[in-house]
């Protein structure tokens, strides 16, 4: 990907939660440090080391890194975004190792398109409901997730 890691940040902190206010994307932006310097488990594995990048590009992981879904055209890719003095700033935070206390160590999120999150995501229970967001819920990791 021809991005800097804070350009790629960027982007995706606008993509995956540009609609959610400042605390949604704050929130977006510390589950990839939580990613990043998770000592165990997965994200340990992809992170190389607390690369950032690696988190970004895991297949699989976010939509927005997608061109297409279902086989049609995602418009709602890093591609599209043109990132914002905000989203600059909130990628220089997260790219300083800060963390939003608001969702503590969450793993995971997703947009349930839903006023009720489910209590466990993703598949098999890997993360338990710590907190919402605006639209946005967060998972922390549960004992299972050290075994992925």
């Amino acid at each position: 990907m021809p991005y800097n890691d804070k350009e790629l940040l960027a982007r995706l902190i606008q993509c995956e939660a540009g609609g959610e206010g400042d605390n949604g994307m704050y929130g977006v932006a510390s589950v990839l440090v939580n990613r990043r310097n998770v000592p165990y488990g997965e994200f340990f594995r992809v992170s190389n080391g607390g690369n950032i990048r690696a988190i970004i590009e895991q297949p699989g992981q976010f939509t927005c890194l997608k061109t297409s879904v279902g086989g049609a055209y995602n418009p709602q890719n890093i591609y599209n975004m043109d990132p914002q003095e905000i989203h600059y700033e909130i990628a220089d935070w997260a790219l300083a190792n800060n963390t939003l206390n608001a969702v503590g160590n969450s793993l995971f999120y997703y947009n349930p398109y839903n006023p009720k999150c489910a209590s466990y995501f993703p598949a098999g229970g890997v993360g338990i409901i710590y907190t919402r967001i605006n639209h946005h819920c967060f998972y922390a990791p549960t004992q299972k997730y050290s075994k992925t």
